[in-house]
């Protein structure tokens, strides 16, 4: 359809340029009006549905360009969804080392006292088993001492006896 609109104002150039000029006036021409108005006639006809056919690529290429403007928006809002996601991602990972050394800081503390508490609990048990063991041996040296006191009466106290029923007997 194109072709044929450019055929006929081809046409139309050629019947006005081989037209024969008006003497005394050379921008001036003469030519057969009914085969320039028949002309005139097929254009009017085929231009509406060149002018449509123009009109509807217009709006396709519009329709087009506002998808892939729209495609782009999406595309930028997911890509800016997606850093996000990384960056926050990013800042939950770092939040979560941070409690994890803050968790282990406090883990290590907890064990240190812990550990400082049983030393000392230890030190205080061993103190007293210590004294305590301390004062059974005194006391045993004590009982040792009154034993061998008890004893050596008693075996002084036999001594004197026999010496004295020896005594006696001879």
């Amino acid at each position: 359809m194109a072709n044929d609109v450019q055929y006929l104002i081809d046409m139309l150039y050629e019947m006005i340029d081989g037209a024969k000029g008006v003497v005394l006036s050379p921008d001036k021409c003469i030519i057969v009006r009914e085969d320039a108005l028949d002309l005139l006639d097929e254009l009017k006809g085929q231009l509406p549905l060149e002018l449509k056919k123009a009109q509807d690529l217009i709006r396709a290429r519009d329709e087009y360009v506002e998808n892939a403007k729209r495609e782009a928006e999406k595309i930028r809002r997911q890509a800016e969804l997606d850093a996000k996601a990384i960056v926050g991602e990013s800042e939950i990972t770092r939040v979560a080392r941070e409690k994890a050394y803050d968790i282990l800081r406090r883990a290590d503390e907890r064990a240190r006292d812990m550990v400082g508490v049983a030393n000392e609990y230890t030190e205080d048990a061993l103190r007293r088993t210590e004294e305590a063991i301390q004062l059974a041996l005194e006391e045993i040296r004590e009982s040792r001492a009154r034993f061998r006191a008890v004893s050596n009466e008693q075996l002084q106290a036999q001594r004197a006896k026999l010496e004295t029923s020896r005594a006696e007997g001879d």
